[in-house]
C-alpha cells in the first residue's frame, strides 16, 4: 500500500564522496515524488531567518529504525516502512518479474550490479538475487556504509573503472551496472562496452512496447539540452515529441506532471519514468534488463543494431577544472561574444552551421530560462554544447559536450575518441581554452 506520506527528506551525499570529510546533503520531495519547487525551497529559506528558538529531543527518545510499525516518540506516532518492499512493489507494476527471472536461473546468463556501498544495495539484492534469482554474489558492495567505503559512488567509467574492467575480455557477465549515492543515477555495461546516458535513454524509448508497463505508447520524451540527440530520433519515428530541456530534473517534472512525456534522461546518467518525478537508477537497471529478457539478444547486439537503424551518436563529455572561477566566466563570456560570427565559417576544419545560447520556454507553465549553455552545430550534423558548473571560491568546471551523428554502418564502430577527435579541437580552439586558461587538454573525460 501507498505510504500517502505529504514530502520526503533525504540525508544524502548524493554521487560525492561521503563521511566525516566528505559531502552531506539534506533534499526534500514533495508528494509526487519530485523535487521541491523553488517556490517552496525559497519559502522554507525565508522561514529559517525568522526562527527564534528550536528545541531539541532527549537522547532516552528514540526511535528504532529497525522495527517496522508505528512508534510512540515525544508525544508523535512515527510509522517506520519497509521502503525496500514498496520500491519492488512498484518495479513489479512496471516490469515482466517472470521473464527476467527466467533469464537470471537459466544458468548461462550473468548479470553484475555494484552498489558501490551505497543506497541502493538493499534493493539490488532484495530484488535482482531474491526476487528475480540472480546468483548470490551478484550485487557487489551491498551493504551500505557511511563512507561508501571511501569510494566515489558516482556511476561513470572514471569513478567506477573497476567495474568497466571487469566487462573486458572473454570472462565478462553479460549485463552490468550501477548506481550512486543516492540510487538516482545509473550506467549500464556490456560486454566491452559502456552504453552511453543518450543512447540508453534511445533504447528505452525504442524498445518500450515490449515492457509491460510502458506497451501502450510512450506520451513523449524529453532530454537535458547537453545530452545527444539520440531519444530525438527514436521520438520522430514514434511520431511523439521530444523536449529538449535545460540540465536539472525540475524540468522534467513539469512535463511528467502534465503528461506531456513519459521518459526522460540527462547526460550525467539520470533516467527515469512517469511511475516517479525523480531520477531512478535501478528502475533503469530493470528496464534494460526486461528488455534482455524479452528480446534474448546480447546487449552489444541490441545496441549496434539500434545504431544500424537509427545511426550512431557518437558522444562524450570533456570537463576542464579552472581554478580561478572568474577566469571561467571570462571563458563563457568570450565564447557567446564570438558566436554570431560563426556560422558560415570554418573552426578547425570543421564548418560551422549555427550557434546561438539556449533559451528554453517551458510549454506547460511558460516560463523562460535563458543562458542555459552555448551551442554550436556543424555542417556534418555535429554539435559542441558549452557549459559552465561548480562557479565558486575554488573555481568551477567548463563542461564540454560534444557529439555527431553517424549513418554509416561501417563507421559506426570506432570509439568516441576517435569519431569526435576533430570536433574536440575545434572546441578546444573556439573557446580559445590554452589562450584564457592555459588548459591544453581536458582535466576529465566521460
Amino acid at each position: 500500500p501507498a505510504v500517502k506520506a505529504a514530502g520526503g527528506f533525504i540525508l544524502t551525499a548524493s554521487h560525492n564522496p561521503g563521511g566525516p570529510d566528505g559531502d552531506f546533503g539534506i533534499k526534500f520531495n514533495l508528494q509526487n515524488g519530485g523535487q521541491a519547487s523553488e517556490t517552496l525551497t525559497e519559502a522554507i529559506y525565508a522561514r529559517s531567518r525568522v526562527l527564534d528558538r528550536y528545541l531539541i529531543v532527549p537522547d532516552e527518545c528514540r526511535v528504532e529504525l529497525g522495527r517496522i510499525g508505528v512508534q510512540g516518540f515525544a508525544g508523535m506516532q512515527v510509522e517506520i516502512v519497509d521502503p525496500v518492499q514498496h520500491y519492488a512493489s512498484v518495479m513489479q507494476g512496471c516490469f515482466d518479474f517472470g521473464r527476467m527471472r527466467a533469464l537470471l536461473t537459466n544458468g548461462q546468463f550473468r548479470m553484475r550490479f555494484d552498489a558501490l556501498h551505497a543506497v541502493t544495495g538493499p534493493y539490488a539484492a532484495e530484488v535482482f538475487e531474491r526476487q528475480l534469482g540472480a546468483p548470490a554474489g551478484s550485487v557487489l558492495h551491498a551493504t551500505p556504509l557511511p563512507d561508501f567505503g571511501g569510494g566515489h559512488p558516482d556511476p561513470n567509467p572514471h569513478d567506477a573503472a573497476d567495474l568497466v574492467a571487469s566487462f573486458s575480455g572473454t570472462t565478462a557477465p553479460d549485463f552490468g551496472a550501477a548506481s550512486d549515492g543516492d540510487g538516482d543515477r545509473n550506467m549500464i555495461l556490456g560486454p566491452g562496452m559502456v552504453v552511453s546516458p543518450g543512447d540508453s535513454l534511445a533504447v528505452l524509448a525504442a524498445n518500450a512496447h515490449l515492457i509491460p508497463g510502458y506497451s501502450k505508447g510512450l506520451a513523449g520524451l524529453a532530454r537535458s539540452m547537453p545530452t545527444s540527440r539520440a531519444a530525438d530520433r527514436v521520438a520522430k519515428r514514434l511520431g511523439i515529441p521530444c523536449y529538449e530541456t535545460p540540465t536539472g530534473w525540475r524540468f522534467f517534472t513539469n512535463l511528467l506532471d502534465a503528461g506531456r512525456v513519459t521518459l526522460c534522461g540527462e547526460e550525467s546518467f539520470g533516467t527515469s519514468s512517469n511511475h516517479a518525478r525523480e531520477k531512478d537508477g535501478l528502475w533503469a537497471v530493470l528496464f534494460w534488463l526486461n528488455i534482455l529478457a524479452l528480446r534474448r539478444e546480447p546487449l552489444p547486439q541490441i545496441l549496434k543494431a539500434h545504431w544500424a537503424e537509427y545511426g550512431r551518436d557518437f558522444f562524450q563529455r570533456e570537463d576542464y577544472d579552472i581554478p580561478d572561477s572568474a577566469q571561467a566566466a571570462a571563458v563563457m563570456k568570450s565564447l557567446e561574444a564570438a558566436l554570431p560570427a560563426l556560422p558560415g565559417k570554418s573552426v578547425a576544419g570543421i564548418p560551422i552551421e549555427s550557434a546561438d545560447s539556449f533559451t528554453y520556454e517551458d510549454p506547460v507553465d511558460h516560463s523562460v530560462s535563458r543562458n542555459q549553455g552555448l551551442r554550436i552545430f556543424t555542417a556534418d550534423d555535429g554539435r559542441i554544447s558549452f557549459r559552465l558548473s561548480g562557479t565558486g571560491t575554488r573555481g568551477a568546471t567548463l563542461r564540454v559536450y560534444l557529439e555527431r551523428h553517424e549513418a554509416d554502418v561501417a563507421k559506426q564502430g570506432r570509439t568516441s575518441v576517435a569519431a569526435l577527435a576533430s570536433l574536440s579541437k575545434a572546441a578546444h580552439t573556439v573557446a580559445r581554452l590554452e589562450e584564457l586558461t592555459g588548459l591544453k587538454a581536458p582535466s576529465q573525460i566521460t
